[in-house]
């Protein structure tokens, strides 16, 4: 097989044409049913991006290919699964390999939909799970966005890294090779944390046996449990409740900014890590991704962040939150503090790498902090009305736009890898700490009610304003440096 995959990409190396197709097919190949239990489709798709990068293929041409094979071959497997209903034991492998299809099986049962978008991304079941969605009767419609969505998300996953050694192969600067393991761990290290959080926060709600362990013995002493009482919130229609999820996330946001200022300020660490992806913005600079990336920027522009701060709070203190408005106002203090004197302290010069690069220092991104800061604040007071065993689906969708804001930066040019996670950590922290304080007055329910509403849409509407207005001057501001 190796030989093969080896014969292939000297065939394409020559034919560099047929590049893009052969991507196309072996995507289509790797998510149709049970051919892609036989096609090494990860190790085609790696070795095809990497001559599609040495070959200057734009980057988008090859994610949309390898989306719409991804896209097609999932939709011929959920067609097959159709005609196969019922009997789909009798199916070539299944009929000798029956634990297979079992465990796919027990995947879409327990998770559903969900299940479509967890195969894309498992090799042992990629090519299985559609088949059995089709067999389900999962409804077509439904497969279909699940189908679109988990591929455009694919792509890039599966794809960026090969394209990324074809661009260093055949750059001014080749890339050292040992630098795209230290990226990947990165990125793996940063994708565990960031479930780990939302299985940490799930273990630390109310009632859970840690919550009860605790609680049983603070109670013990006087002064501590003094404390607790203090802190904990109360609802007439549910139990008390203690913030040690937001305490934890303060400490450990808190303790994960000193560690990593201090890597990234006193050592040189994270300095190969910063140059890798100095290196991928310039790969993803585009005329179809720029416009995405700063209409992203701006949406985190201080002063779009603070009118909806403001907004927000002038409407909880109409109608009467006066704790939740006094409590965004202090965020909103805090975040600008603190941004200012980390900057002004540490004085991180910026990347080379746009235009007109903004005048105020880099580390920590005042975007990400900020942006983390107004969507964490508000996913908070959102996701304190929902049951805790189901709010980790409010911090997730509110931490999408947050990410994607901040990650906007990095891909612009006028932040550094680590000024974005410096940013996104001390957000984090001060989101954490303005829910603990928040949690002693917690005691009427926030509910959206068309003064809110109303605040919302403003926001949105002057959301849409500053972009149309600031277009222009933004597009100048954040092209590249010739």
């Amino acid at each position: 097989m190796q030989e093969a995959i080896q014969a292939l990409t000297a065939w394409l190396a020559a034919n560099p044409g047929w590049v893009a197709g052969a991507i196309f097919m072996t995507a289509l190949l790797e998510s149709l049913a049970m051919a892609g239990l036989l096609v090494p489709g990860v190790a085609i798709l790696f070795a095809t991006a990497v001559l599609a990068g040495k070959a200057g293929i734009p980057v988008l041409e090859i994610l949309a290919w390898g989306a719409a094979g991804a896209i097609v071959g999932d939709g011929l497997s959920f067609w097959l699964g159709r005609q196969f209903r019922g009997r789909l034991h009798q199916v070539w492998p299944f009929r000798r390999r029956p634990a297979m299809l079992r465990r796919a099986e027990l995947l879409f049962v327990r998770h559903g939909g969900k299940s479509v978008v967890i195969g894309r991304f498992v090799g042992p079941v990629r090519p299985v799970i559609p088949m059995v969605a089709g067999a389900f009767g999962m409804p077509a419609r439904r497969f279909t966005l699940v189908n679109l969505a988990s591929a455009l998300a694919w792509a890039p996953f599966y794809l960026l890294p090969g394209y990324s050694v074809g661009m260093a192969l055949v750059g001014p600067d080749p890339i050292p090779p040992g630098l795209y393991a230290l990226a990947a761990g990165a990125v793996v290290v940063l994708l565990v944390a960031y479930f780990l959080f939302f299985r940490l926060q799930l273990g630390l709600r109310s009632r859970s046996p840690l919550y009860q362990w605790l609680e049983g013995k603070v109670i013990r002493y006087g002064t501590t449990h003094h404390l607790w009482q203090r802190f904990s919130s109360s609802r007439p229609q549910g139990p008390e409740e203690f913030p040690l999820a937001s305490i934890s996330l303060t400490l450990g946001a808190g303790g994960g900014l000193v560690l990593w200022t201090l890597l990234s300020q006193a050592t040189a660490v994270l300095a190969p890590l910063d140059s890798f992806f100095a290196d991928i913005s310039g790969i993803l600079r585009h005329p179809l991704t720029d416009p995405v990336a700063i209409a992203l920027t701006l949406a985190g522009d201080p002063a779009i962040l603070v009118t909806g701060a403001l907004l927000l709070a002038s409407a909880l203190g109409f109608r009467g939150y006066y704790s939740a408005a006094s409590h965004v106002l202090g965020a909103l203090v805090l975040a600008s503090a603190s941004v200012t004197l980390i900057k002004t302290g540490l004085a991180v010069e910026r990347p080379p790498l746009v235009e007109l690069p903004p005048a105020s220092y880099a580390f920590p991104s005042g975007h990400a902090t900020g942006i983390t800061v107004f969507l964490g604040l508000a996913g908070a007071f959102v996701a304190r009305e929902w049951k805790p065993s189901r709010r980790w689906r409010v911090y997730l969708t509110f931490s999408i736009p947050m990410i994607l804001v901040a990650f906007s930066r990095v891909v612009l040019g006028v932040h550094w890898f680590s000024d974005m996670v410096g940013g996104l950590l001390l957000g984090l922290t001060l989101c954490g700490l303005v829910r603990v304080s928040f949690s002693r007055h917690d005691q009427v329910p926030l509910t959206l009610d068309p003064i809110i509403a109303m605040a919302i849409l403003l926001w949105l509407g002057g959301l849409a304003g500053y972009v149309l207005w600031q277009w222009p001057a933004a597009m100048a501001a954040y092209a590249p440096a010739s």
